[in-house]
C-alpha cells in the first residue's frame, strides 16, 4: 500500500464499535494508514470488545477511550461514523478533504439477555464491522488485502 492516509472513526462512547472498527482497520492496513477512534464522550474500551476481538486473533487491549476533541488538529483522509448518534451529534471536525462516511452498525452493547446471546451479539457485530472495513479499506487503496 502506499500514501499512508488518516482515518477517523467516531461513535459515541468509543467504546465497543469504534474500537473493533480500529482494530480490524489496523489489521487490514497492516500500519499503512494511521488510525484513531474518538468518541463524543468516554466510557473506556469494553471488556466484551476486547474478548470478542481475541477470539479473532485481533489484540485490542492496548487501545484507549478518546474524546474526539483530541484529534482536531490532525488532517483526516477519511472519518467514519459507526453509529446514527454520532453522525447527528459529533463535532464539526475542521479538515480540508476529508471523505465521510457513515454505517449504522448494530450495538451489542445494548443487547439484553443470556450471556450466550450477548456473546452472539458482539460476534455479529465484529464480524459486520470487519466485512464493511475490509470493503471500505480495498475501496481506499485498490489493493488485494489478507483472505482471513
Amino acid at each position: 500500500m502506499k500514501n499512508k492516509k488518516n482515518i477517523l472513526i467516531l461513535c459515541t462512547g468509543n467504546s465497543c464499535r469504534s474500537q473493533i472498527a480500529e482494530g480490524w482497520f489496523r489489521y487490514f492496513t497492516g500500519g499503512q494508514a494511521n488510525i484513531y477512534s474518538a468518541g463524543i464522550e468516554t466510557h473506556g474500551v469494553n471488556p466484551k470488545a476486547i474478548a470478542t476481538m481475541a477470539e479473532a486473533g485481533i489484540d485490542i487491549s492496548f487501545h484507549t477511550s478518546n474524546l474526539v476533541e483530541e484529534y482536531l488538529e490532525i488532517e483526516f483522509d477519511y472519518i467514519l461514523t459507526v453509529c446514527d448518534h454520532a453522525a447527528e451529534n459529533c463535532p464539526v471536525i475542521p479538515t480540508k478533504n476529508a471523505k465521510r462516511i457513515h454505517y449504522n452498525f448494530s450495538d451489542p452493547s445494548k443487547i439484553k439477555g443470556t450471556e450466550i446471546e450477548i456473546e452472539a451479539a458482539f460476534r455479529a457485530t465484529r464480524d459486520e464491522i470487519k466485512t464493511f472495513v475490509k470493503n471500505l479499506t480495498k475501496e481506499i487503496y485498490s489493493v488485494s488485502l489478507k483472505t482471513n
